[in-house]
């Protein structure tokens, strides 16, 4: 029996579908390596939302191709869509797999095998990727990750996502709350709704994300879930009403802003203005008070003047949110974001992103002291530190306690 490792870099999307990758190879007869063991097979699914990420990518191969140097190994996911050529010249790099393929993996190795199938690069361009399926992971996860919707439409001037991972694309509302139930009855307690533009749903088709939300609320589980990142103007006032009367969909609410300043707003061709953004957080805590809200915000976009960059720092102030959620800009190739001006200095994108973090740690530190006292449900985890064991609120908050094998993946009612 071949023994397999997998290795997973990026987004929460990515974990999802290297889990269904793993089943489907395991169906077929493979096994996991256990650590320390050398691999017949690695599968590495991997990143490129920044050149930073490009970089770990590499690293990683260099990593699996030194420890398991008789491996057949297969690189797939964003990075591998975008720069094929390059990842196959990697020395012990086997085969590069892109997105349309990649849970075609099983299939591919063993046409393989049967010698059926030769060259190295199994890359379709991007315009030919149309498949999609709903997933999860459930890799000895608390959590699973359910990929309801894939690709994107918007086009975001600094942003690669639509070259690695096509237009957008969902299944229907049916198939997606069908493979729910399969996960709720193989023990998920917390399920999170993952896409790269999940406020797409339904697009292709006469069905919406609203009309998603409301058919996982019927469930009839002990079950809770969280919407992971949601474009502001997708997401409507009829979601946010929806979830503050939800049975299962907690108040945690993660919203992409990028930037606080319109300006920079248009040169980025986000899909809406700071006003409308500040008009949703003040939607959500007037209606889920105690509400965590994530905010995805970038330091140091080209065309970000000093008074851009302030104008972001005042805005946020008078935002209720949680947390920030700080990417420094990063050119990337193929982008329109490269051809603006001016150009932020490196050491100038640090410092911008040194401020914004700061004020997301006085944010959170903040929100934190407004729960102290207040009564909530933990899903406590299987992870142990210290004899401690840790689990999220419905709100996001994370709470330790001394460490209890009986309560792990179950709810549990606690005054924080």
């Amino acid at each position: 029996m071949k023994k397999i490792v997998f290795h997973t870099l990026g987004c929460k999307l990515n974990f999802a579908e290297t889990s269904s990758i793993s089943r489907e190879l395991i169906e077929r007869g493979f096994c996991r390596a256990n650590s320390g063991e050398q691999a017949d097979i690695c599968v590495i699914n991997t990143c490129s939302v920044t050149d930073t990420a490009d970089r770990k990518c590499r690293q990683a191969i260099h990593r699996f191709t030194k420890n398991h140097p008789n491996a057949f190994v297969v690189v797939t996911g964003c990075y591998a869509q975008l720069k094929p050529q390059e990842i196959s010249e990697i020395e012990g790099v086997d085969l590069v797999v892109g997105s349309n393929q990649k849970f075609e993996i099983a299939e591919i190795l063993q046409q393989i095998e049967q010698k059926q199938l030769y060259g190295k690069i199994r890359v379709e361009p991007t315009n030919q990727i149309v498949d999609f399926q709903p997933i999860y992971s459930a890799d000895d996860r608390t959590r699973h990750f359910l990929k309801v919707q894939d690709g994107c439409d918007y086009h975001c001037t600094y942003c690669t996502i639509p070259h690695a991972r096509g237009a957008s694309r969902s299944s229907s509302v049916a198939d997606t709350f069908a493979v729910i139930q399969q996960a709720v009855a193989e023990g998920a307690k917390e399920i999170v709704l993952t896409g790269i533009n999940i406020g797409d749903f339904g697009k292709n088709s006469d069905e919406n994300f609203l009309d998603l939300i409301k058919r996982i609320d019927e469930v009839y589980a002990e079950v809770r879930f969280r919407i992971s990142s949601i474009e502001p103007n997708l997401l409507t006032d009829k979601i946010i009403e929806f979830m503050a009367n939800s049975q299962h969909f907690t108040p945690h609410f993660h919203i992409p802003l990028q930037s606080g300043c319109n300006e920079v707003l248009k040169l980025m061709k986000r899909r809406y203005n700071r006003e409308l953004f500040l008009d949703k957080t003040l939607k959500i805590k007037s209606l889920l008070p105690d509400a965590f809200i994530g905010v995805d915000v970038m330091a140091g976009m080209r065309g970000e003047t000093e008074d851009f960059f302030e104008q972001t720092v005042d805005f946020l102030n008078i935002v209720p949110f949680s947390q920030l959620h700080v990417f420094t800009y990063s050119e990337r190739a193929g982008t329109k974001a490269i051809d603006i001006e001016p150009i932020i200095a490196p050491k100038e994108r640090k410092l911008r992103s040194d401020i914004l973090h700061q004020l997301s740690e006085k944010k959170l530190a903040e929100f934190y002291q407004s729960q102290k006292g207040k009564t909530a449900t933990v899903l406590w985890e299987a992870t142990k530190k210290d004899n401690l064991m840790s689990g999220f609120t419905e709100n996001y908050i994370r709470i330790s306690a001394h460490y209890n094998e009986n309560l792990i993946n179950t709810f549990q009612t606690i005054k924080i």
